[in-house]
């Protein structure tokens, strides 16, 4: 008896899959996926990657302006 309950949720599920990718819904999917990656090219945005570059080599500068506004309070300093 489980065997054949397999086999006949397996039956439905296939059914089931095969009116789903003929249906308007994967239409639907399409045409927003291509709407949004349309609208996304549209903005100027940056990858993950090109972010976390630009992250750390604004950290860098911080930490050289840091050094050199410390270097510059000391020779202010010997004066």
């Amino acid at each position: 008896m489980a065997t054949l309950d397999n086999k006949f949720l397996n039956d439905i599920s296939d059914k089931l899959g095969s009116l789903i990718a003929n249906s308007p819904l994967q239409d639907v999917e399409k045409n927003v996926k291509a709407v949004l990656g349309t609208a996304f090219s549209k903005l100027d945005l940056v990858t993950r990657e090109e972010f976390d570059v630009q992250r750390e080599v604004l950290a860098r500068t911080r930490a050289k302006l840091e050094a050199l506004e410390a270097r510059i309070a000391e020779l202010e300093a010997r004066k």
